[in-house]
């Protein structure tokens, strides 16, 4: 299909070793993540006030944005030169480990109204949608700090505005390539506060939980709810930042909406407890750190490198 990204071509030095067993230090690399404890930090909302209808717009303006011929997606900046909207691959992957099978349109929430321009009917779907998981996100974390702290906070309507937030649309395309070390999204942990995310009826979106991987079950009245770094460390370790993965398709592809609750780049995260699990930092001092990590090791390394 033209709209699917070169992955075999740009990565072939990876998938040269597909069919040979994985190295040693993978292996080994592998045991360790999967024998972590997990302690869960994900979980469905049904009745979220978000309708089915806006819902199958969504996916339905998704599936006409990724079936563009893969070079015009590559190649265009909806209108704003400066940013690079498109993703896809793993630029800084050294083993199949580090590699994911997606592509993926991140899009700040104060650049939504640039689309107009360019696709009106896809901007006004994603504007509409944002609106409404903004406040679904805000209404989740309001109950989760209340439930945490005793009383009511505002820190999240406070640091945690419009401007600094963002949806990340993924495309997973089916992969030709039968190996379970190929993921469609490595595994990790999320960097914000929390992560709404919408996925279709096809599956592959996994957690780690006892030290084993346990698949999400799709459910088309069902949002999932997963709680972030940033939410682990603000709360002391009380919410757990839960490891995910995506598992690759061989014969149908998979599409997803994600909406990530963040601070603005300034904002101090505090541990709210004693004794503090994490020292006192910033937004902006997280992201360069994970991505200086990943640039550096092609993983993310994230909280253990806050800890007191």
């Amino acid at each position: 299909m033209e709209s699917d990204p070169p992955f075999q071509e740009k990565y072939k030095s990876l998938f040269g070793s597909v069919m040979e067993q994985m190295t040693t230090t993978e292996k080994s690399a592998r045991e360790r993540l999967l024998g972590l404890p997990a302690k869960l930090g994900l979980f469905q909302v049904v009745n979220h006030g978000i309708s089915g209808e806006i819902l199958a717009r969504m996916k339905c303006e998704q599936q006409k944005l990724f079936w563009q011929p893969f070079q015009k997606k590559v190649k265009e900046k909806f209108l704003d030169t400066s940013t690079d909207y498109y993703h896809w691959g793993n630029p800084n992957a050294t083993s199949l480990m580090q590699f994911s099978w997606s592509e993926a349109f991140h899009i700040p929430l104060n650049h939504v109204q640039m689309w107009k321009e360019y696709n009106s009917t896809l901007s006004t779907t994603v504007a509409e949608f944002a609106e409404m998981v903004s406040e679904l996100a805000q209404k989740i974390a309001e109950i989760l700090a209340e439930n945490f702290l005793g009383y009511k906070s505002n820190y999240f309507a406070r640091n945690c505005q419009p401007s600094s937030c963002y949806l990340r649309m993924s495309r997973y395309p089916p992969c030709p390539i039968s190996s379970d070390s190929i993921c469609g999204l490595v595994p990790h942990t999320d960097s914000d506060f929390l992560t709404i995310l919408y996925q279709d009826q096809v599956g592959g979106l996994q957690m780690l939980k006892d030290g084993k991987w346990v698949g999400i079950k799709p459910n088309p009245q069902a949002l999932i709810i997963n709680v972030g770094d940033l939410f682990q460390a603000w709360s002391n370790g009380a919410y757990k930042s839960i490891e995910h993965r995506v598992v690759t398709n061989h014969e149908v592809e998979r599409f997803s909406v994600g909406y990530f609750l963040c601070p603005s780049s300034d904002t101090f995260i505090q541990c709210c407890g004693e004794p503090a699990l994490y020292r006192k930092f910033s937004f902006r001092e997280y992201r360069q750190q994970v991505q200086e990590d990943v640039k550096s090791t092609g993983n993310k390394v994230g909280l253990p490198r806050f800890l007191m």
